[in-house]
């Protein structure tokens, strides 16, 4: 149960990471917002890493510098979308991937989850759907545009989420900083090679150092609920991301939920009984 716990605390973090960083990227560039959520994660690994003591060997730091890869490029993408106003197709899409690829790398590492728990697995696929998709993703230009920058950003996290399940459970949090470093590396990579100006300019895109540090705690969450349970499970209760999102932005900004939305809530709940049943 402890791992459905984190894994939600997970889901909750990232949410409120998400809709900070959006209200920031409202009002600046998206990319500077990217940038500074990546030092803000960074900052907020690399003190309660150093709090923590020694660093492990280089096997545990390797893989979180390859998880770092995917996330650094997940955000960049994710943000591209944003920035593009396309994320009311990125966002499903991108949510959708991240679930499936750890998903499977769980099972062909040798995870076989109960019946009751792949039912909210599938469960789980649409209601990430529902929550993230808006009205305007009808839209079929938005659709083929969004397309490619969603697919690109799930699989990046979803090579996040596979990459730091590896981590040893005994490596400690140094692992962590290193996905964190090398992430915001990434982006910077990414938006130069894009041609996107991402130096800060506006007050508003500091706000993104604060979405960081909710990110890198989500992150933390995530990589404990790996040494407590299954990456199968892990990874989908941590994708329902979208959701908090969803909850958030209708309680502090009064943004209507749609009839699509609804629905994806509910499965949400759906599966979150089932995991916790299973």
């Amino acid at each position: 149960m402890i791992a459905v716990v984190l894994a939600l605390g997970a889901a909750l973090s990232y949410g409120l990471s998400d809709f900070v960083g959006g209200l920031c990227g409202r009002r600046t560039s998206a990319w500077s917002v990217a940038a500074l959520a990546g030092v803000g994660g960074g900052v907020f690994t690399i003190v309660a890493a150093a709090a923590e003591g020694t660093p492990p060997g280089a096997g545990p730091l390797v893989w979180g510098a390859v998880a770092g890869i995917g996330n650094g490029f997940g955000t960049a993408f994710l943000y591209r979308g944003l920035s593009s106003g396309r994320m009311g197709v990125v966002a499903p899409v991108s949510g959708v991937a991240a679930a499936v690829l750890p998903v499977a790398v769980g099972v062909l590492s040798g995870e076989r989850p109960a019946v009751l728990v792949w039912l909210g697995v599938a469960v789980a696929l649409p209601a990430i759907w529902l929550v993230a998709r808006t009205p305007e993703s009808a839209d079929v230009g938005a659709t083929r545009s969004g397309l490619l920058d969603g697919v690109l950003a799930g699989v990046g996290f979803g090579a996040l989420f596979a990459a730091l399940a590896q981590v040893p459970d005994d490596a400690g949090l140094w692992p962590l900083a290193a996905n964190q470093l090398v992430g915001v590396a990434v982006i910077l990579v990414v938006a130069s090679a894009l041609r996107q100006d991402w130096v800060p300019r506006h007050r508003a895109a500091w706000g993104g150092a604060a979405a960081g540090a909710l990110g890198g705690l989500a992150t933390l969450a995530f990589l404990q609920s790996t040494h407590h349970g299954l990456l199968t499970v892990t990874a989908v209760l941590t994708s329902l991301y979208p959701a908090a999102t969803v909850l958030l932005a209708a309680v502090l900004l009064k943004e209507h939920i749609h009839r699509g939305q609804l629905v994806g809530l509910l499965l949400c709940a759906v599966t979150v009984s089932c995991v916790a049943a299973g």
